[in-house]
């Protein structure tokens, strides 16, 4: 199995988390001054050949991974080898070389025409897209046999959150984990968006040689709005499970592309919205 590590490029340090100075209000009384962990959240520039693409809002670090992740689930490139390159702006400063990344693509793979750059904000990646036109899909509807046990998966939420340093700090990121459906974690990735969070997962998973990812499972620390079952049909993942509830898009998305769906997953419960029969007994 590969090794699941943050990629995080030498010359530029990641900085998930900064010092805050917050003034604690506990029971009608205000505490002394004191310090708290904070996690980032800083604009990354996406630019294509030198032109600029999009805007990302996010917790800096596996800034390749995300981008790779983005432009796989936006549907610019199909594979890793797609990439040709990643660059910083080699006559800048330190600031705009950590929130600029000009991506080569191979001759041939689509780029981005203009209308549809868009900004993608860290609560929400779909936001800035032009019209519902944008939020169609191109896929089959999803026939993976993946399976696994209901004890299995309501285990997962637990062995995650022991793998997010970052929300362990801060209390502010989300995470996407990928599990085998053996319940082994693979790999978890955090973010101050959710979205993020699960392109940079998907970003490492196809660096890794792992897409389609339809033998894996899915598990989110949040809500699963429509962006987080968009992500997962274009990676190839058939489970999605998550912490939080499902939106009601989410729901017809799922149902629509054969995606078992899982929401409120606890040690002793959870609600399954769609495509029950991967979730076995047991």
């Amino acid at each position: 199995m590969v090794a699941c590590r943050p990629s995080v490029p030498s010359e530029l340090p990641a900085a998930p988390v900064v010092d805050a100075h917050v003034q604690a209000l506990r029971g009608g009384r205000s505490a002394e001054l004191s310090s708290e962990r904070v996690a980032v959240e800083a604009p990354l520039e996406v630019r294509l050949g030198g032109t600029a693409a999009t805007v990302l809002m996010r917790t800096p670090g596996e800034d390749e991974e995300l981008v790779r992740g983005f432009l796989l689930n936006e549907g610019l490139i199909r594979e890793a080898a797609d990439i040709l390159a990643f660059r910083r702006p080699a006559q800048a400063s330190a600031s705009e070389r950590e929130s600029v990344i000009d991506v080569e693509l191979r001759s041939g793979t689509a780029t981005a025409p203009a209308k549809r750059l868009f900004y993608s904000s860290s609560s929400c990646g779909v936001c800035g897209k032009n019209s519902i036109a944008a939020l169609a899909i191109e896929a089959q509807p999803s026939r993976s046999g993946v399976t696994i046990r209901r004890s299995v998966l309501a285990a997962l939420p637990a062995r995650m959150r022991e793998a997010q340093p970052a929300y362990r700090e801060t209390g502010g990121v989300h995470a996407s984990g990928l599990f085998t459906p053996e319940g082994r974690l693979v790999c978890v990735r955090e973010d101050v968006g959710r979205h993020n969070a699960l392109d940079k997962l998907v970003g490492w998973a196809l660096a890794s040689g792992l897409v389609p990812l339809e033998n894996h499972i899915l598990l989110v620390s949040g809500r699963v709005s429509y962006e987080i079952v968009q992500k997962a049909i274009a990676s190839g993942l058939a489970v999605v499970a998550a912490v939080g509830a499902p939106s009601s898009l989410a729901l017809d998305l799922a149902l629509r592309f054969g995606i078992t769906l899982a929401g409120f997953v606890r040690a002793d419960a959870m609600n399954v919205y769609a495509h029950a029969e991967r979730i076995l007994d047991g």
